[in-house]
């Protein structure tokens, strides 16, 4: 049963019809005293709960109430409703544990998918184990039953291209079978190159959305001038380059998943910006005063601390609450590392097809020696690691020595040092960008998409900078 708390029997009747409609019992209760009552009846799954019960407007109310309902029962899922929403009504309501925020007038789609959502979450399979917010923590000892967990869900999910046994990885993708199904946001936090793309992914392809869009957009490549356009789209005449109109990201992944990648690159004006498409699911296309709606799958990663950053004002406390609703912290591989030779003999398998050779493999010494490296750069330099050296070893099972000799000039080496930069003055930051880029360019022959990988770039952002600095490239 829900129960909806509002003095405004319009509302609720409104409510009422919607949620009776898509199949759900629905109580409501026009007072705190009425919905007490109901509750110590009635078996409540869900609150929807108005921030007004009298006729001051600023909230205070609905977050008592909040509070009283969250000592009655602290598990039970609460949806905020007003009319009168701000910022800090908002970031309040979260801290004291409601599930999510809407204003009035919602969209019926965007409430219901809410709903459906917090009681998902709240079910006893996904809590089981870890709390909503769901962070992992480091474990040094894997059990032993991780590799027959790991192909128990191997069988239930769709997770061919994460490749590890580690109790930690295996927790990950626990949590991503349980989460999967449901339309919560999710905040992929880790060090750079642990593989927050693949878990975005395999999130996407193991939702009910899997048939639609999985749309990426890295953030750190998206400058200010161009985020509502790159984001939400343009009509023809909207700025002076604009020469035709151009479809943004939401809209491209309209009934799907859209992956925010990098979001603490993000400047606090577009933040603004993408917090109002992420609360009230609307947007107006640039140039545009037609306000249109998207129904999307938000799943957002950084390598960055958020809540530092909330302290330091440099990234909105409000939109931090709006993409957290479950948080899946990677661990680095330092912290796994019987998971490298996994690694390392599946980038093989992969390269022995893709160079045409069958009987490539790796020695058993080699393989004991990766496990021992540091590897800052994580899976990403592991795997550029071992492809380099398929690349240039002529042996065809590689060695010690092999790999030695690449892993010297590896860029993300420890031994890689402050002589290597320009000194301070010598140059600007946009002489350094070209010039890695030409370097990218030549190093991989071209290539557009292999270019823009290497230098973490979406392909448009990299097509942008080629043309701006003039450089030459193959159209793909």
């Amino acid at each position: 049963m829900l129960l909806i708390i509002d003095d405004d029997i319009a509302v609720c009747t409104s409510l009422s019809l919607l949620l009776r409609k898509e199949g759900f019992d629905v109580a409501i209760a026009q007072n705190p005293e009425d919905a007490f009552a109901i509750l110590k009846r009635h078996p409540v799954e869900l609150v929807l709960l108005d921030m007004n019960f009298s006729n001051t407007t600023t909230g205070e109310d609905g977050l008592q109430l909040l509070q009283q309902l969250k000592l009655f029962e602290p598990t039970l899922p609460v949806i905020l409703i007003t009319g009168w929403a701000t910022i800090d009504l908002a970031v309040q309501g979260m801290k004291l544990g409601a599930a999510d925020f809407i204003n009035k007038p919602w969209q019926n789609a965007h409430l219901v998918q809410s709903i459906r959502t917090a009681l998902a979450l709240a079910t006893p399979k996904v809590q089981e184990t870890s709390p909503i917010n769901t962070t992992l923590k480091t474990q040094t000892n894997a059990p032993t039953s991780t590799s027959s967990t790991r192909r128990t869900l191997d069988k239930q999910f769709d997770f061919g291209q994460i490749i590890g046994e580690d109790s930690q990885l295996v927790q990950i993708l626990q949590t991503i079978g349980r989460i999967a199904a449901t339309d919560a946001s999710v905040l992929i936090l880790g060090e750079s190159g642990t593989g927050k793309e693949l878990i975005a992914e395999a999130i996407h392809q193991n939702s009910q959305r899997s048939k639609r869009p999985f749309v990426k957009v890295n953030l750190g490549g998206v400058s200010t001038s161009l985020f509502e356009s790159e984001m939400f789209g343009h009509v023809r005449g909207a700025f002076t380059d604009a020469r035709f109109d151009r479809t943004g990201r939401f809209e491209l992944a309209h009934r799907g998943t859209i992956f925010l990648d990098e979001i603490g690159e993000l400047d606090l004006s577009s933040q603004v910006k993408l917090l109002r498409v992420l609360q009230d699911r609307t947007y107006e296309v640039l140039g545009s005063s037609k306000t249109k709606s998207v129904d999307v799958r938000i799943v957002c990663a950084t390598n960055r601390n958020l809540e530092e950053m909330v302290a330091q004002g440099t990234f909105r406390e409000d939109l931090l609450y709006r993409i957290n609703l479950i948080i899946i912290q990677l661990p680095a591989l330092r912290q796994r590392p019987n998971d490298i030779p996994l690694l390392v003999n599946f980038f093989v398998n992969n390269l022995s097809q893709l160079y045409h050779r069958p009987q490539l493999k790796v020695s058993y010494e080699a393989l004991k020696w990766l496990s021992q490296l540091h590897l800052p750069g994580n899976i990403r330099q592991l795997k550029n690691l071992v492809e380099r050296t398929v690349l240039i070893s002529p042996h065809d099972t590689l060695q010690i020595e092999d790999f030695q000799q690449n892993y010297q000039t590896t860029p993300n080496n420890n031994n890689t040092t402050m002589s290597s930069l320009p000194e301070v003055g010598s140059m600007t930051l946009e002489e350094m960008e070209i010039q890695m880029i030409k370097r990218a360019m030549e190093y991989h022959r071209y290539k557009v998409a292999r270019v823009a990988k290497a230098l973490g770039l979406t392909r448009s952002a990299l097509y942008r900078r080629l043309e701006k600095y003039q450089i030459p490239f193959e159209e793909e």
